[in-house]
């Protein structure tokens, strides 16, 4: 990308609402800001560096982060980070999304909450971010649930805006039957899921239903494809395949920014929440918001399988 990336700003890639909340569609996700091993022992982030992201990240009109309680390295907490950089008081326009159901205890170790347990996680968040309310939560589902219906835990977070501490409900790592589920208990005003260059047919079949139904579609891993947690924003690696690396160079940008214009070009309701510790990376990030990718790049990425 030239230098007129620097002056990009998330505004350029449109925006969606959630519920009544109006969000650009480029955001970003703070998983990342924690350190090399974002759950485990590696390199803790530079605390200063992180908080520097977060506010660059708002000056570049991103007012859209996802983030989580569990999001923690050894020496970092994302959500500490986030209170730190941009609360007292928060910009008005700022939607944090948040996700429960998983958790991790102080020594890092992973659990699920029952749904009583629900509500000890949706303070937490509270607590860690300094809020009296959740813009959005997400019940982040387990990887299988064999059959088992989500009833009981959503509609124990539906309590829970009821009461006023959660505004809007969203659904991760789901299925459209979990979502008609949920659906049938409370509104639903996002999907969060695995998605991104090569995903099955089915999933994009999924996408565009949300998109009828006016959900969001929030993919995850939009950026790492195969990699999964690799480093986004590089422009490096294997994983891209010959394909994206084409049109990245017809475009002077990066293999990551491709990714994340080819994502926001599948719909209006498609949301980007690409996350990174690099204040490069987040710049070149904001700036594929404005890349507008051909009809015939869109239809040669989207045959691309992994």
């Amino acid at each position: 990308m030239t230098s007129a990336s620097e002056t990009t700003t998330a505004a350029a890639s449109g925006t969606w609402k959630l519920g009544d909340l109006t969000v650009n569609r480029l955001g970003f996700g703070a998983m990342r800001l924690t350190g090399s091993e974002p759950f485990g022992d590696g390199i803790p982030s530079d605390r200063g560096r992180s908080i520097a992201v977060l506010r660059r990240a708002v000056e570049l009109g991103v007012n859209h982060i996802d983030t989580a309680a569990f999001y923690f390295s050894r020496l970092r907490s994302a959500n500490e980070l986030i209170n730190s950089a941009l609360g007292g008081p928060y910009p008005d326009d700022l939607v944090i999304t948040t996700k429960v159901w998983p958790g991790r205890d102080a020594s890092g170790e992973w659990g699920f909450a029952t749904p009583a347990g629900l509500r000890g996680q949706v303070e937490e968040n509270l607590r860690q971010l300094g809020r009296d309310h959740l813009d959005v939560v997400n019940l982040r589902f387990p990887p299988k649930l064999n059959g088992r219906s989500v009833a009981e835990y959503f509609g124990a977070l539906a309590d829970l805006r009821t009461a006023g501490l959660i505004r809007h409900l969203g659904v991760s790592n789901v299925t459209p039957a979990h979502l008609a589920e949920a659906q049938a208990i409370a509104p639903v005003v996002c999907v969060q899921n695995a998605f991104g260059i090569g995903s099955p047919t089915e999933d994009h079949d999924f996408l565009r239903s949300c998109g009828q139904q006016g959900i969001a579609f929030v993919p995850f891993f939009a950026i790492a494809g195969a990699g999964r947690e690799a480093g986004p924003g590089t422009g490096t690696g294997t994983a891209e395949g010959d394909p994206v690396l084409a049109v990245a160079r017809a475009h002077d940008a990066t293999p990551a920014q491709i990714r994340l214009a080819w994502t926001l070009q599948l719909g209006p309701h498609v949301l980007a929440i690409p996350g990174t510790g690099n204040p490069e990376h987040l710049v070149a990030n904001v700036a594929a918001g404005a890349l507008r990718l051909s009809a015939d790049e869109l239809a040669l990425l989207n045959d691309v399988r992994r």
